[in-house]
């Protein structure tokens, strides 16, 4: 009987890809979570909307979503404020544990959210609403950008013809610094649907109603993660692209607070 079940199962994921099964159950099992988050997310906008007046503006918004990592924070911020591209703003969203004393520089905001979500999608999305920008990067709190990293996006970005969205090759590091492997995959949406390539500490994109995360609750033992579910709708109805050089250095970390690397 089981080889009987299994058999269809295998045919599913073989058609439409694991990934998409994984997502298609996520979204029935977890939906309460994202009705609750999702009204939590609107009152904390607009609470914090009121703390910094007039939102942030440039023509790339970076979100920095982060949770008691406060000296990778400041690694990270410092990553950001040293890039080539000088026209950012760059917002810390901080998911309820407090913040550590930030650079001062005009380009740098923070806020915090009254409590933890744990749900990065959420942290996020209050980032991506709380600033006006053409294009919007992410970068979590214990990952750092080369200086070149948004120059690179942005010149792929506005060239005639070019995409809507493109992310980097990311270099994989280990928690003692030492290099573990590149990871450079060309877009494709079928190969998404069998593949976790896609990370948004890579990504930029255009703004548009699309971008926006998923507010399901996802533990770290939740697959996929929201990076995949970005980046695979948003390619739906917009043009995604790859660029090869690896710009990002991206810790795999055995203590991050929102992914599981047990596996």
């Amino acid at each position: 009987m089981r080889r009987l079940l299994r058999a269809p199962w295998e045919l599913l994921k073989l058609r439409f890809g694991w990934l998409v099964l994984h997502e298609l159950r996520n979204k029935v099992l977890l939906a309460p979570t994202a009705w609750r988050l999702r009204r939590f997310e609107d009152a904390e906008t607009a609470r914090l909307a009121k703390v910094l007046g007039r939102p942030p503006a440039a023509k790339v918004a970076t979100v920095i979503a982060t949770h008691r990592r406060p000296e990778a924070l400041l690694r990270a911020v410092r990553s950001v404020l040293e890039q080539s591209v000088r026209d950012q703003v760059v917002l810390v969203v901080d998911d309820g544990a407090g913040l550590p004393e930030l650079p001062d520089d005009p380009r740098l905001f923070a806020v915090s959210l009254a409590r933890n979500t744990a749900v990065a999608g959420v942290v996020r999305n209050v980032g991506i609403r709380l600033t006006s920008s053409a294009y919007v990067a992410f970068l979590d709190d214990d990952n750092l950008w080369e200086p070149d990293h948004l120059k690179e996006a942005l010149a792929a970005l506005e060239a005639p013809g070019g995409p809507d969205a493109v992310y980097t090759a990311l270099r994989r590091v280990r928690p003692d610094g030492t290099d573990m492997d590149v990871l450079s995959v060309p877009f494709d949406r079928r190969r998404a649907a069998h593949q976790a390539f896609l990370d948004t500490n890579a990504f930029v994109a255009r703004r548009t109603p699309a971008l926006h995360f998923s507010r399901l609750r996802r533990t770290p033992a939740v697959l996929p993660r929201e990076d995949w579910e970005l980046i695979r709708r948003y390619a739906r109805t917009h043009r995604v692209a790859h660029l090869a050089r690896p710009t990002v250095r991206y810790l795999v970390n055995p203590g991050s607070f929102y992914t599981s690397w047990g596996d």
